[in-house]
């Protein structure tokens, strides 16, 4: 099993957790989440999101038959978020204002490939690139006063890179760790 976070996202002053379940023979399951609720009233400055993702990945190449969960890996994932984003101007709500993840939220499916790099006994760098579709309504505003004047809501569609991570993972259990197996 791993634990991690994706650094970009906290660059981003977002929170993040994700694990990692090594199945044996390459094969890994997992799942990232994220959550940021910040709000300043005065200047209407969001940044709101949240919503994960599941994953399924496939390990191999050299450094994978002696180390779970590192090397080069391929993957499908699965998305859902929402977000409701706003610096002093026009602000984009994504999913149902006011509802829940489950409210209309955006989704998304694509294609990963990335490298996980060993740079310690329990620590490797995973670097991720997705690619696929992500979609769902947009509610476009204008905040006016303590107001949030409706604008056009939009059906949007994107086709692209959906997922970037570059994660700090951390290895758990006795089996799983950057040791090299000995003869």
């Amino acid at each position: 099993m791993a634990v991690k976070t994706n650094l970009l996202y906290d660059l981003l002053a977002v929170p993040n957790v994700g694990v990692e379940f090594d199945l044996g023979k390459g094969w890994s399951v997992g799942g990232n989440w994220m959550y940021a609720w910040w709000k300043r009233d005065k200047s209407n400055l969001y940044w709101r999101s949240y919503g994960g993702e599941l994953f399924i990945r496939k390990y191999w190449g050299r450094v994978t038959e002696d180390r779970p969960l590192s090397g080069h890996h391929l993957g499908l994932y699965g998305q859902m978020l929402t977000y409701d984003l706003e610096m002093g101007r026009r602000g984009y709500i994504g999913g149902q204002p006011g509802g829940t993840l489950w409210d209309k939220a955006h989704h998304g499916a694509g294609v990963e490939y990335g490298y996980s790099l060993p740079i310690g006994r329990r620590l490797n760098l995973d670097f991720t690139l997705g690619l696929g579709y992500l979609g769902g309504i947009c509610h476009e505003y204008l905040p006016a006063d303590k107001y949030y004047v409706w604008q056009v809501t939009k059906q949007r569609h994107w086709i692209g890179p959906t997922k970037a991570e570059v994660s700090l993972v951390w290895l758990l259990g006795n089996k799983i760790t950057n040791r090299e197996k000995r003869e």
